[in-house]
C-alpha cells in the first residue's frame, strides 16, 4: 500500500504563490507518472499537471503559471503555482502511479481570494 500526503494548501492572494508537496511514503522513483489534479466544489476532479520520465503535461488554464517536478530522492512530487486566480480554488490531490494502480493522496485545500 502506498501513502501520499499532500501539504502546501491555504488561503493566498490573487496574483500570489504557492507551493504544493506530495510525499509517498515508498520509493518514488517507482512511480512511472506522478501528478497534481483538482476538484472545485459542484466540478468534476481535472488534471493540472503531470510528469513522466521528466516529461510534463499541464492544462491549458494553468500552463505558463504552474511548474510541476519530482524529486525521487525525496519521494516527492512538487507544484508551484504563480499568479494565482480565484478560478485556481480547489482541493489538491497528488496522484502516482504504479502500473496499473493510482494512488491518490487525500488532497490539500488551495483557496485564492480575490
Amino acid at each position: 500500500q502506498v501513502q501520499l500526503v499532500e501539504s502546501g494548501g491555504g488561503l493566498v492572494q490573487a496574483g500570489g504563490s504557492a507551493r504544493l508537496s506530495c510525499a509517498a511514503s515508498r520509493s518514488s522513483f517507482f512511480f512511472r507518472t506522478m501528478g497534481w489534479y483538482r476538484q472545485a466544489p459542484g466540478k468534476q476532479r481535472e488534471l493540472v499537471a503531470s510528469i513522466t520520465a521528466g516529461t510534463t503535461n499541464y492544462s491549458d488554464s494553468v500552463k505558463g503559471r504552474f511548474t510541476i517536478s519530482r524529486d525521487d530522492a525525496k519521494n516527492s512530487v512538487y507544484l508551484q503555482m504563480n499568479s494565482l486566480k480565484p478560478e485556481d480554488t480547489a482541493v489538491y490531490y497528488c496522484l502516482a502511479n504504479l502500473g496499473t494502480l493510482n494512488y491518490w493522496g487525500q488532497g490539500t485545500q488551495v483557496t485564492v481570494s480575490s
